[in-house]
């Protein structure tokens, strides 16, 4: 049994205020030709297809054509899809019912009735049947009415969810979930994209050894590719770089390759090209605008190392389309990290303009410039006295 694993598209997601909407097309025709060469006999997408609970118009498009183009491909691939915290459980399941005779299933919420249960999908090859689990993201909340006597938490829930199915694993079972899984005391590498999704003193963690009997766990909602505790336990990570801090990564898609029952699965990677791809660039101003060349398109992240800089952005821009931020690392920037002011020794909000339009522009502001200025902090200083 051959599958393809992905997850976390956020089709629709823009990158500093620009849109990603051809770079994700890009992305996803990949995957399709990944697809038609490689032709896995399942494809599992493990949460946050989109950016948004309620996508644009584009991002439906977009997962409209990828699903379309996965159908033309023959034999038809099965489709696995689960929804992720980032998900509309409604918008998602959107004609499902019909998905679903064309070997797309969706599941975007857990049972909460006595007669539901997990959607269940069951493949055949030389070695019998693979049972995949499907088992969209969860909240306590979300399955309290099937366990009233219970005092749940992200990680009680999710086992007693897994438990209630009373699943075989005398057979081959993957699960495919969407969840902060941790290892013991250990957890996942995390980006600056998702940081801000996890909750302050790790109460969504769920342990691994809840799914560890799983012969594959595909897992969503962490940007790196990387195991977690065990190496059959994985998220494949975004195929695509949603933040500076994914920018030495290398995007792909998971290739699993299952023996038989009790052989460990094989894992390999199909890298995706990102273009325009995301990069930092650190040096001096002048090295850095000579090496813009081809790569000029990029997304870039830039830290200058020069300690005065003369119109540093005028020449970037100049140089660069998608300039993502430009940061100073230098001497002066280094002293005061290292020697943090006391709120007493900031400067007034006058001077400390005057400060950064100089360190920015090389040059001191004119008499009018700061008549401008002054007349904007008195204005908010007398804003916030009628506020007080």
């Amino acid at each position: 049994m051959k599958f393809f694993h992905i997850s976390d598209l956020h089709l629709g997601r823009q990158l500093n205020g620009y849109d990603l909407k051809e770079s994700q097309s890009y992305m996803l025709k990949q995957i399709v030709e990944k697809a038609r060469e490689v032709r896995p006999d399942a494809i599992i997408i493990a949460g946050d297809v989109y950016d948004k609970a309620v996508p644009s118009g584009e991002a439906f498009s977009l997962l409209d054509d990828f699903l379309c183009d996965l159908g033309k491909i023959r034999p038809m691939i099965p489709v696995m899809i689960i929804a992720g915290n980032h998900d509309s459980a409604v918008r998602l399941n959107f004609a499902s019912s019909f998905l679903e005779k064309h070997q797309i299933f969706i599941s975007v919420m857990p049972p909460k009735d006595e007669d539901e249960h997990l959607k269940k999908v069951v493949l055949e090859d030389e070695f019998g049947p693979v049972s995949f689990y499907l088992l969209p993201f969860m909240k306590p909340g979300y399955v309290r009415g099937l366990f009233p006597d219970m005092s749940l938490t992200y990680e009680s829930a999710f086992k007693a969810v897994l438990d209630r199915e009373e699943i075989d694993f005398t057979q081959r079972n993957v699960l495919a979930a969407h969840q902060f899984f941790i290892s013991g005391q250990t957890g996942p590498e995390k980006s600056e994209s998702e940081l801000a999704h996890f909750s302050v003193g790790g109460v969504d963690s769920i342990d691994t050894g809840i799914v560890s009997a799983f012969d594959y766990v595909a897992l969503g909602h962490i940007h790196g590719r990387q195991s977690i505790g065990s190496p059959h336990i994985r998220y494949s990570g975004t195929p695509y770089k949603y933040s500076v801090s994914e920018a030495g990564q290398t995007k792909s898609i998971t290739l699993v390759e299952m023996g038989e029952k009790g052989k460990a699965p094989e894992i390999s990677y199909l890298d995706l090209e990102c273009r325009p791809d995301l990069r930092r660039i650190r040096g001096f101003l002048d090295d850095v605008v000579k090496a813009a060349g081809e790569k000029c398109e990029d997304y870039v992240s830039i830290t200058l190392t020069d300690e005065n800089p003369v119109r540093p952005r005028d020449r970037l821009d100049e140089c660069y389309t998608r300039i993502l931020e430009v940061n100073t690392d230098n001497r002066q920037t280094r002293t005061l990290l290292q020697n943090p002011e006391t709120p007493e020794d900031f400067p007034d909000p006058v001077s400390a303009f005057a400060d950064f339009y100089l360190e920015i522009n090389g040059a001191e502001m004119d008499e009018e410039q700061r008549a401008v200025i002054e007349d904007v902090v008195e204005s908010l200083k007398d804003r916030e006295e009628s506020q007080a």
